[in-house]
């Protein structure tokens, strides 16, 4: 764990996580303590697919894809955690629990997902996660995630 980055750029964090466009919803992880916490960040920008519904005309992401996010930063800090780097793995939810939106995203925004580790192992994980932007809070969860091995790590 002492080899872990402190920051995951797109490329790693494909080397993390098997999601791609248009579902792949962070742009970078920094401040990655392993096994412990990490950020998110996610630049929101017009062109993404689902602004095209959500809403046309007032475009607001969706709640969903914030959870997601957060989802995403810690299956990224999990897998370097736990060095499973290139290893195929998969991160599926269990639950989700204490959802709370705040503020709408919209498209300009920079999105930071704060999310911390409730419980830890090597397979089952839970977390607090909260979705900022400027400092105000526009999302906050808790969710638990499987981490399929299959085998690979």
């Amino acid at each position: 764990m002492s080899d872990v980055p402190l920051t995951a750029d797109l490329a790693l964090i494909k080397r993390c996580i098997p999601h791609r466009y248009p579902f792949l919803f962070i742009d970078r992880v920094e401040d990655i303590v392993p096994g412990k916490s990490a950020v998110g960040v996610k630049n929101v920008t017009v062109n993404e697919p689902h602004f095209q519904g959500h809403f046309p005309d007032a475009p607001i992401m969706p709640g969903v894809t914030i959870v997601e996010a957060m989802a995403q930063t810690s299956g990224v800090m999990v897998a370097l955690s736990l060095d499973l780097i290139d290893k195929g793995v998969l991160v599926y939810f269990m639950g989700l629990d204490k959802v709370k939106f705040r503020r709408k995203v919209v498209p300009g925004d920079i999105l930071r997902m704060e999310v911390t580790t409730l419980r830890g192992g090597q397979k089952i994980w839970k977390f607090a996660g909260k979705g900022t932007v400027n400092g105000e809070v526009a999302c906050q969860a808790e969710f638990s995630a499987m981490i399929d091995l299959g085998g690979k790590g």
